[in-house]
């Protein structure tokens, strides 16, 4: 009875099993590389706190807190617990990596003809999911045995969201990534228009890719902007590792969370460069007009690219280039997806154009938003209680930007390709526009014959076909059928040139010729009758060899 059941749910979710093995072995290479890393601090730090026990407590709170799981300090100078909640954004890249592989492997089918069947999608996403958070909980359990310990209701949140996430994506790219009809019902009406499910799909994925261009130029700028504040700051920043810690343990330690925290000091820097800045303490913001830093920070090298305390002065405000560049880019992207080369009738209308351009600002909202969200959080309580931009201001500026930036550059760019494939020939002129045509066609294949693109082939008439009497224009026709043989039938469509018709009355008579041989005759000074004579003998040349009719003997006789 075991075996048949064993079989039986087998046969019902095939892969299953593999895929559970495959999320808690995502989850075990996360641990592992966290533990590994703290581990080797541990040993080579001349001043250890604690035992081996310690350390992997730290590990396994480490690997949560990468989860975006926010950790409470209990153990301080003043007895108060204190929160933890800035996740390492290069530290987030590994976990949700590992589930996006798992995910993948689990759901790729076998080459071999022999070889398992493929595993269901549905079943390699529940698989990799559970076995992802079954290692996840024991790893929270563990962790909250120490110090730092984890907070459960982030657990129950974070872990689920980032492994459910990571792993739709990896079951949808291990699949092949299909991708079912766009209905354009799911664009807004401004943006969708009249349009068919690959327009909608056009559209958005226009959308999409000028959303994520600005967001790369916004998270780009903001680390050229943070590198450039740390050279300028140099010596301050080399100061802080001396005064931070002592020993070279300390310093790689230092340098290794400094490291890991550079995405989130880029998102920090492009929200500065958007305008409301980000915070270094609850109420003390830092932007290009004003930066006020808490009192009191430690002497963390990130933050000595921060500007000094006090007005902001025309270096600061220059900053404002990097958003600048981040709406130019988006245009440019709208505006060329508005006007294809290969279906340039197919271009969009200015309206549309912009209602794309407005999608796009707003997808560069969410990211925004997103990005400023995980990038910061509390090292503390009371005064730092709040470190980094805030979300609700941060993205929406993104937005803003890219819009008022965004709208002439789009403009512009589409205008200009109307033009080059107007010049071009490929579409035809303002000024030729028809003034009615036909609903659901191109103007410019319904025109009235002034269409660039039909001038660009004109329609040439085939030549019409000489007659074949005309090659003989020396000649003339000795009866009615030898004129009717050398003639070429004409079309319908063709008028039929005047000719002279050939009667008894314009060929002389000649008579039959006598049985016996004739004598030499002297060649006849007729002009008329030579050229008689040299049309019969043409025309018996050319037709062919038939038995006389004796009724045409009769008549002609």
């Amino acid at each position: 009875m075991s075996s048949s059941l064993r079989s039986r749910m087998r046969d019902r979710s095939p892969g299953l099993g593999a895929a559970l093995a495959g999320g808690a072995l995502a989850a075990g290479l996360g641990l592992g590389a966290c533990a590994a890393l703290v581990m080797l601090l541990w040993v080579s730090s001349p001043y250890p706190d604690s035992g081996p026990g310690g350390a992997l407590h730290v590990a396994a709170a480490l690997w949560l807190l990468a989860h975006g799981v926010e950790l409470v300090r209990a153990d301080t100078l003043s007895g108060v617990p204190q929160p933890v909640g800035l996740t390492p954004l290069l530290l987030l890249a590994l976990p949700v990596w590992l589930v996006y592989r798992a995910a993948r492997d689990a759901t790729d089918a076998s080459d071999e003809p022999d070889g398992p069947p493929p595993v269901p999608a549905r079943t390699a996403w529940t698989g990799v999911v559970l076995g992802y958070l079954g290692a996840g909980a024991a790893a929270a359990l563990y962790a909250s045995g120490g110090e730092p310990r984890p907070e459960w209701p982030w657990v129950t949140v974070c872990l689920p969201l980032l492994a459910g996430g990571a792993a739709a994506v990896g079951v949808w790219a291990g699949c092949g990534r299909p991708h079912r009809p766009l209905s354009p019902r799911l664009l807004p009406r401004w943006v969708r228009g009249p349009l068919s499910g690959a327009d909608a799909r056009r559209r958005l994925g226009a959308a999409a890719r000028a959303a994520g261009a600005a967001t790369a130029v916004l998270t780009g700028g903001g680390t050229l902007l943070l590198g450039t504040s740390l050279v300028w700051h140099g010596d301050t920043a080399r100061l802080a590792f001396t005064e931070l810690t002592e020993g070279w343990t300390g310093r790689f330690t230092v340098l290794l969370l400094a490291v890991t925290l550079i995405p989130n000091a880029a998102v920090w820097s492009a929200s500065y460069a958007l305008g409301p800045g980000f915070a270094l303490g609850a109420g003390h913001m830092v932007h290009p007009l004003a930066s006020d830093p808490a009192p009191l920070l430690p002497p963390f090298p990130l933050l000595a690219a921060v500007p000094d305390a006090g007005p902001g002065s025309p270096l600061n405000w220059a900053v404002v280039l990097v958003p600048v560049a981040a709406g130019v880019t988006a245009g440019w992207f709208v505006g060329a997806a508005a006007v294809t080369p290969a279906r340039p009738w197919l271009h969009w209308s200015a309206g549309r154009t912009l209602g794309v351009l407005v999608l796009a600002a707003l997808t560069c909202t969410v990211a925004l938003t997103l990005l400023a969200e995980l990038s910061g959080g509390p090292l503390g309580a009371s005064a730092l209680s709040r470190f980094g931009p805030l979300g609700r201001l941060t993205g929406p500026a993104a937005g803003l930007w890219v819009l008022l930036v965004g709208t002439p550059v789009t403009l512009t760019a589409r205008a200009w390709r109307l033009h080059t494939l107007r010049r071009s020939g490929v579409l035809p002129p303002r000024r030729s526009r028809p003034a009615k045509r036909r609903r659901g066609a191109p103007a410019w294949l319904t025109g009235t014959g002034e269409s660039r693109a039909v001038e660009a082939a004109p329609s040439v008439p085939e030549p019409t076909p000489e007659p074949a009497e005309e090659l003989y224009d020396f000649l003339q026709a000795d009866t009615e059928d030898a004129a009717g043989a050398l003639a070429v039938p004409r079309t319908t469509a063709e008028s039929p040139r005047p000719r002279t018709p050939v009667t008894a009355d314009t060929v002389p008579h000649q008579p039959p010729a006598e049985p016996e041989a004739p004598a030499a005759q002297a060649p006849s000074r007729d002009p008329e009758a030579t050229g008689t004579t040299q049309a019969t003998e043409a025309t018996e040349a050319l037709a062919p060899e038939t038995d006389p009719d004796p009724a045409e003997s009769d008549s002609s006789v």
